[in-house]
């Protein structure tokens, strides 16, 4: 490493076509990343510059999703007039080990140092959330799913890097073979990711409230919206067998045609309309007797027979439109869904048709550390003790 002393070689070229997707821009950098880093650069660029290498793993099994990541790297380099080596150990969709490198990146300290904030930031949510996503895909491949993360992120970047999580992970199980996966997202922002042109959903209790009625709600939908299925929002007023029946009678020929869905959001205080404990038993012995025989613990027990949205309700659901000739009305399912409750649902045979989730997001913010090591510098191996297996490439 050289010692002398040295000016700064990062020249950043002053433009006003940064591409507005890539965030952070290079004169926003600064004040996001952590100062220790910041620090650094300014001591490397008096004592000298070298050239590193970088390791980036994570401490428990991923997908690995990094495009968004590598892109703005590559942006922000190439803005600083310098390059990186990009050294990828797993395709995009591919499965990742607990601490095994994802990606070695060499280059300029200088140009790296201050960088290592903002890429982690887009790489381990990321990757937890296609982990996630291939998982529930995976359990429930005849059902399609929805991203409905938006309102659960911390800003439209995290919405973009969770929506592209998703699409990552449901690709991935369907080129391995026959699943619907995500079909769609909730914002025009990220529907590219899905292949659409814009946003899809359904109704929020808002709308609801506002119309006063569910029947009426469904109404105001149709007559705006005329040309789109009519998906209906029916535990508003706690009456969700009721009112879908109703509003199955009000919509016959759409319900006839399978234009028709009932989404049931039933929140986790109380059971659906017609079902107690006895009676969720009771629905799923009729339909699936071997779910409640094979569950393994007390919450894959909620989530067949508990209050809310569990697999006793759809199957209820589901008998009370069939009983009552309403055979091609779909099932749309929202609240809770993540792997584990997907696989509880692919255990009972659920018959829904699509899972309004954004509970592909992980539920432990703790497992979607990234974390990066220097394992070189002027091409001699030096790493952290402890961290020797990142050595192996």
């Amino acid at each position: 490493m050289t010692k002398s002393k040295k000016e700064s070689n990062i020249n950043l070229d002053k433009t006003d076509e940064w591409p507005i997707d890539l965030r952070p821009s290079p004169d926003q950098l600064p004040s996001v990343t952590d100062t220790y880093f910041l620090r650094t650069r300014d001591i490397v660029s008096s004592f000298g510059d070298t050239e590193v290498t970088y390791a980036i793993f994570m401490r428990r099994p991923v997908i690995s999703a990094l495009n968004p990541a590598l892109d703005w790297l590559q942006a922000i380099v190439k803005e600083r007039n310098s390059s990186v080596n990009v050294n990828r150990c797993f395709n995009e969709g591919d499965d990742v080990g607990a601490g095994e490198p994802m990606v070695y990146l060499s280059g300029s300290f200088l140009t790296l140092v201050d960088l290592e904030t903002a890429l982690l930031q887009k790489i381990g949510a990321t990757c937890v959330a296609a982990y996630n996503a291939k998982s529930m895909v995976e359990s429930l491949r005849n059902t399609s799913f929805l991203a409905m993360d938006a309102r659960h992120c911390a800003g439209t970047d995290m919405a973009d890097l969770m929506a592209y999580g998703a699409s990552v992970g449901s690709k991935r199980v369907k080129s391995e073979g026959d699943a619907i996966g995500f079909i769609g997202c909730a914002t025009d922002r990220s529907a590219h990711m899905f292949e659409i042109t814009s946003g899809l959903g359904t109704m929020p209790h808002a709308l609801v409230g506002y119309a006063g009625s569910t029947l009426k709600a469904a109404q105001m939908f149709n007559s705006t919206w005329p040309n789109h299925p009519l998906t209906v929002l029916i535990d508003y007023f706690g009456k969700e067998i009721t009112d879908g029946l109703m509003v199955c009678r009000a919509f016959k020929n759409l319900a006839k045609e399978g234009t028709l869905s009932l989404r049931l959001d039933t929140h986790g205080g109380r059971y659906i309309e017609g079902l107690d404990v006895a009676g969720s038993y009771a629905v799923l012995e009729r339909n699936i007797p071997e779910a409640i025989r094979g569950y393994r613990n007390e919450q894959e027990l909620r989530y067949l027979i508990g209050t809310g949205v569990s697999a006793a309700a759809i199957w209820h659901l589901r008998e009370m439109l069939d009983n009552s000739g309403f055979k091609n009305v779909k099932i749309v399912a929202s609240s809770g869904f993540g792997p584990e409750k997907c696989k509880v649902f692919s255990l009972a045979n659920v018959p829904v048709d699509v899972i309004g989730t954004g509970s592909y997001l992980p539920s432990r913010w703790s497992e979607t550390y990234a974390t990066a090591d220097i394992i070189s510098y002027g091409g001699k191996s030096q790493v952290k003790l402890g961290r020797e297996f990142l050595l192996k490439r």
